[in-house]
């Protein structure tokens, strides 16, 4: 079976409602899931009410595998985010907001595990420097699918 992680994104839109447990479901029997420290770093920021906070509290607690960026991926987002930021004109604070979307696919590259995401912009132009799987799903907002 194939490994993946979760993009920050899919637990925030599972949480929110925007994407079905079915869903969820379907995408844990096609992986092995494996949870990103990023990720979960990222949630934790994010967390501004009490169920927030317990939901992401949960999941780290459920997390028993979890994969960590390591020095050279770092040293390779730097050059990753630079390449790509210089290609797509972007500021500064882009270049930022995207360094945690780098490091989550590079992690999953060196695992040789997809990258589950609802960011599909992001992470296509990630997948094309890096040549990893990733799996953009819809949401569902009001009946309809919903790509970002």
């Amino acid at each position: 079976m194939a490994w993946a992680i979760l993009d920050t994104g899919v637990y925030v839109a599972h949480w929110g409602g925007s994407l079905s447990s079915e869903a969820l479901a379907d995408i844990r029997r096609a992986f092995i899931i494996r949870h990103s420290t990023v990720v979960l770093s990222e949630l934790r920021r994010g967390t501004h009410t009490p169920r927030a906070v317990k939901l992401v509290d949960e999941l780290h607690r459920l997390a028993k595998h979890c994969w960590e960026p390591t020095l050279k991926d770092w040293w390779d987002a730097g050059l990753l985010i630079r390449s790509i930021g210089d290609a797509e004109h972007w500021e500064i604070s882009k270049r930022r907001e995207f360094q945690n979307d780098a490091l989550i696919a590079l992690t999953a590259r060196r695992h040789g595990a997809a990258v589950v995401t609802l960011n599909h912009r992001d992470f296509g132009l990630l997948a094309k420097s890096l040549t990893i799987q990733i799996l953009a799903i819809p949401t569902v907002t009001a009946g309809r699918a919903r790509q970002r």
